[in-house]
């Protein structure tokens, strides 16, 4: 048998560089980082469309042990949330143990010798103690199921897997959806585009957003006194953490957010029939509150024009809507998301027993804590199941996952454990608590969205506040889990 690693982590965004950095310091060092692209990053190298950028400030959208980098807006571009997650990969030592372009195929736990036996796509297999995913929730793009979508003749890519090889310049250009990407590069495409013709199956609620540059006399202070970022991290965290009451237990609150963007569309979109286009037929906060302030002055303008009604089909030069209308295109961009509740795919996971993480999720993905699944012992995730979040900074919930992984590899290595295995009834009371915090949640009122499988199960949300969920991942508990020496 080949030799086995002690740790091999699946992707190299956020969770995976933040992973393989703690552990470093940690005194791991046999770690392998399996990334299919061609550098760190994972969606911020991936999603190159024109106005990509954060929704997060930039201050709090960032490492706590990296916290004091001289990021340029309020709101960090997507080339720079690029740039700084290779500082830190070149920082901390981390670039020497990935392995890029390599994609995994499949991975099955060898219960013998209790590890991870790992097969890449090449057909080569690695071998692993401990086998953590950081795959994150938003890196399968979503393509839409349309009938002729392969007879069009033009150019047509995902937002996630821009073309920048096509040129838009007085064409007419057909964008499909309008979510958190299409509002960034809608505005960005009209102003190149002939005509633009945005087709959407619902409107989404669109907020002001406060971004500005840093000017240089901030940049100085922010170099001479770190401790002023640190405390601009800590007022952006409790501003937005107090935002979950509105999604949770006081609803009411909502309707602040419901005035704000009613103001900022009767702002904008003067035309009675475009405002009530793009009018929500949900409440607010069901799905994700979006952040712009270009998006509605876009749509305005006479060459843009809101298509609210269904597609039939596409054809070789264009696009049928579902009242038998043609339009005629030259490019079609979907702006149509991810495959976000289908955690882990395309790789095929299978555990102790030979049991699927597939068959074991057929009812809707769920772990313990969004990191442990009963029947896969040694695995951990990162960004799992119900750890998305709505209203704060993923990059804690994610050093939250990091802290509890570590502990778990701690144990396995100071106390000799072959594996450690979450136990049945210990992660079926978690999510049972976790759905039903969620049933009475804003994202269950009614409302089609990416939280949700088809069946209506939310396996995406956190339905609470980010700090106590770091108070119930801030200590191992060996008793949750099964273990053996």
């Amino acid at each position: 048998m080949a030799a086995i690693h002690s740790v091999v982590i699946i992707g190299a965004g956020f969770g995976g560089l933040g992973m393989a950095i703690r552990l470093k310091a940690q005194g791991q060092d046999d770690i392998v980082i399996i990334e299919k692209g061609s550098d760190v990053g994972g969606c911020w190298r991936d999603n190159t469309y024109p106005g990509a950028a954060c929704d997060v400030p930039s201050h709090l959208y960032s490492f706590s042990f990296e916290c004091h980098y001289p990021w340029s807006r309020r709101f960090a571009p997507q080339s720079e949330i690029f740039a700084y997650q290779q500082h830190c990969a070149r920082k901390y030592d981390v670039y020497r143990h990935m392995r890029f372009n390599t994609e995994v195929a499949k991975a099955s736990f060898d219960e013998a010798q209790g590890a991870w036996k790992i097969t890449l796509t090449n057909d080569e297999t690695i071998f692993a103690r401990i086998l953590i995913t950081a795959t994150g929730q938003l890196n399968q793009p979503a393509y839409p199921k349309m009938p002729g979508i392969d007879a069009f003749k033009g150019a047509h890519f995902h937002s996630a897997r821009w073309d920048h090889s096509v040129d838009l310049k007085g064409k007419t250009v057909a964008v499909i959806g309008t979510g958190a990407s299409a509002i960034q590069f809608v505005p960005e495409v009209a102003k190149v585009a002939g005509k633009v013709m945005l087709f959407q199956r619902s409107a989404a609620h669109v907020l002001a957003k406060p971004d500005r540059a840093y000017t240089e006399r901030e940049h100085r202070m922010l170099k001479r006194f770190p401790i002023t970022q640190t405390l601009d991290r800590l007022k952006i965290y409790i501003a937005n953490e107090a935002r979950v009451l509105g999604f949770t237990s006081l609803q009411k609150a909502m309707t602040l957010f419901e005035w704000q963007f009613k103001q900022q569309l009767k702002k904008f979109i003067k035309d009675p029939e475009l405002r009530e286009k793009l009018t929500p037929d949900y409440p607010i906060g069901c799905k994700r509150i979006l952040m712009s302030n270009d998006y509605y002055p876009a749509l305005a303008q006479d060459h843009v024009e809101v298509i609210n009604q269904g597609i039939s089909e596409v054809t070789a030069t264009g696009v049928v809507d579902s009242e038998g209308q043609h339009h005629d295109v030259d490019v079609i961009i979907y702006g149509t998301g991810f495959q976000a509740t289908d955690f882990l795919t395309p790789m095929t996971i299978t555990g102790r027993d030979g049991i699927a993480l597939n068959d074991a999720w057929k009812d809707g993905a769920e772990a313990y804590l969004g990191i442990s699944v009963n029947g896969f012992p040694n695995l951990f995730m990162l960004y799992g199941p119900n750890t998305n979040l709505g209203h704060n900074s993923i990059i804690y919930m994610l050093e939250s996952q990091i802290h509890y992984v570590q502990q778990c590899i701690a144990a396995i290595d100071s106390q000799q454990l072959r594996s450690l295995e979450v136990r049945s009834l210990v992660q079926t009371n978690f999510n049972d608590r976790v759905q039903s915090k969620i049933s009475d949640t804003v994202w269950n009122k009614g409302c089609h969205s990416w939280y949700k499988t088809e069946s209506g199960k939310n396996t995406n949300n956190w339905p609470g506040f980010t700090f106590n969920y770091r108070r119930q991942t801030e200590k191992l508990d060996l008793n949750d889990y099964d273990i053996v020496r």
